[in-house]
């Protein structure tokens, strides 16, 4: 059974193998992360442990029974009881309900381990899959998302308020 893990150390090469192993997908439906992303994936995932230990963000990793990563579910820029969501999941398991469950469990998670009250994620307009996973989740449309915040594509700011 999947377990959702906060972010590790050790979970680097599992998390560098799932993005790799899922990038066309993604790229399919969300801006790619370019070639910079990989080379210096290490460098990157010290920053963003050192931004969960300030309290910056909260990551998380949706691990199989193998200790392959299935998703990567995070919360940025907490602050005063908000943070933005952003999640993907791999192409093995999109469809099956996964992304829902574990954006549910965060969303506990979220407001009993972290003392979120609120929850807003941006789609694009075109990513059906991820707006059907937020509405699905409790998370209702709060206003258009620019180009700026889903990296060049417009959409939509949907937002979910936690309850303790």
């Amino acid at each position: 059974m999947p377990e959702l893990e906060q972010l590790q150390a050790g979970h680097a090469p599992a998390v560098l193998a799932f993005e790799l192993a899922n990038r066309a997908y993604f790229a399919a439906s969300v801006s790619d992360r370019g070639d910079e992303f990989f080379d210096q994936f290490a460098a990157r995932h010290s920053a963003m442990l050192a931004e969960q230990e300030a309290g910056i963000c909260a990551c998380y990793v949706l691990v199989a029974d193998d200790g392959s990563v299935l998703g990567r579910f995070n919360l940025y820029d907490l602050e005063d009881g908000t943070a933005r969501l952003g999640y993907r999941v791999a192409q093995q398991v999109a469809g099956r309900g996964v992304a829902t469950t574990t954006v549910r469990e965060l969303c506990r998670i979220a407001a009993a381990r972290h003392g979120l009250r609120t929850l807003r994620a941006a789609t694009s307009h075109g990513n059906v899959a991820s707006r059907k996973v937020l509405v699905k989740a409790g998370f209702a449309p709060a206003g258009p998302a620019t180009p700026a915040d889903l990296g060049g594509k417009p959409g939509t700011w949907y937002q979910r308020d936690l309850q303790p």
